[in-house]
């Protein structure tokens, strides 16, 4: 007999080899049979879908409402997980792409214009949209590409090309190394901290987090918390003190308990704002100071819900900080992630996370074939 899991109004009697949340949606997916598609019963509003190896039982109600038993849950794919978190981005993106192959029987000069307006439309940006198009162009030439499944994949391999632009694993080669994480206010920097911290604890290091934003209460008590989560100690403050004495505490604090890896967190700071930028450059300062040897990461976060403003965000930080990778986060809540495709392309940083849902375990190294199959 198989045992039964009961979560409120939900009732089955499979276990859900996975969950995954999107918005205020809670889905479960149960392994799909014959035998089990007469299992699933439907209880106030919860309905299965039949997809392709598994049936999604959609929860409609609020998430808080549904739990569900930490040994029971399992975690959905990464890549099952970027499709979801980009669905908004992908049906944008094709359905302005569709629009003009259902206009064009013919793969020409005047099909390729409207694609790349419909590449610019979709937040990829001018400079970027005229590249794709330029380079898909000369492949359509030399491979001889008539067929316009054939082009859409040319184009999906144009942008996975862009994405991958260099190695994108975190170069943590000393102990201990530091990850600076910068970005301007609400783009979920404490949270992505959390969950990189968790990973890098479940890879068997040991982490140290400095609370830097001194600025805002709740994020020091909003940070501990993830770091509790996470098993990775944390160092703080009293709220206003100079951010910058806490890296340097919690420089002490990683050496005397031989950390392996520090993770600053910084206040979100408009990149307009000069007295906030030149706040930053003393906190590397700092580091670089106290340790001159350390490998070193300073990590952008990105909502990609920003659009095209991002790009403008990204220029600025670039001025005060050497970059080395993006967190992209929020991809599940926008129509816009096609914008990341133009950051990358402008600025030549790679993404190094992306963030697709708000679970701890919900942060994974950026795969470029995968992004690129998610969106088209």
């Amino acid at each position: 007999m198989i045992d039964k899991i009961k979560n409120n109004d939900i009732v089955s009697e499979i276990m859900p080899v996975s969950t995954f949340d999107s918005g205020s949606t809670r889905f479960y997916n149960y392994p799909f049979s014959d035998n089990n598609i007469n299992k699933l019963k439907i209880v106030d509003g919860n309905f299965p879908i039949q997809t392709n190896d598994c049936v999604v039982e959609k929860k409609l109600a609020k998430m808080k409402d549904v739990k569900i038993p930490t040994e029971r849950r399992m975690i959905m794919g990464f890549f099952d997980k970027l499709k979801q978190g980009l669905n908004k981005t992908k049906e944008s993106i094709n359905e302005k792409i569709n629009d003009v192959f259902s206009n064009f029987r013919k793969v020409d000069e005047g099909f390729l214009e409207e694609l790349e307006e419909a590449l610019i439309m979709s937040d990829i940006g001018i400079e970027t949209s005229t590249k794709i198009i330029s380079n898909l162009r000369e492949r359509m030439k030399k491979e001889k590409i008539e067929d316009q499944e054939q082009v859409k994949e040319a184009l999906r391999e144009e942008i996975e090309k862009i994405m991958e632009i260099s190695d994108n694993s975190l170069k943590l080669e000393t102990k201990p190394s530091v990850i600076l994480v910068i970005g301007v206010n609400g783009v979920g920097k404490t949270t992505s901290i959390g969950k990189m911290a968790a990973r890098l604890s479940k890879d068997g290091k040991k982490v140290v987090v400095a609370a830097a934003d001194t600025f805002r209460a709740a994020a020091v008590e909003q940070l501990e918390i993830w770091a509790q989560r996470a098993g990775a100690d944390i160092v703080k403050r009293e709220e206003g003190v100079d951010p910058a004495s806490v890296v340097y505490d919690a420089i002490a604090k990683t050496r005397e308990i031989g950390a392996d890896i520090l993770i600053c967190d910084t206040a979100g700071r408009l990149h307009n704002k000069k007295y906030l930028m030149d706040e930053l450059n003393k906190i590397q300062k700092v580091i670089n100071k106290e340790m001159p040897d350390a490998s070193k990461e300073v990590l952008l976060v990105i909502d990609a819900g920003t659009g095209q403003n991002a790009i403008s965000q990204v220029k600025a930080f670039k001025e005060q900080a050497d970059i080395t990778g993006i967190v992209l986060t929020k991809l599940d809540g926008t129509a816009k992630g096609g914008a990341v495709i133009g950051i990358v392309a402008e600025n030549k940083i790679p993404v190094k996370f992306i963030g697709v849902g708000e679970q701890i375990d919900d942060m994974e190294i950026f795969n470029s074939k995968d992004f690129a199959k998610a969106i088209i």
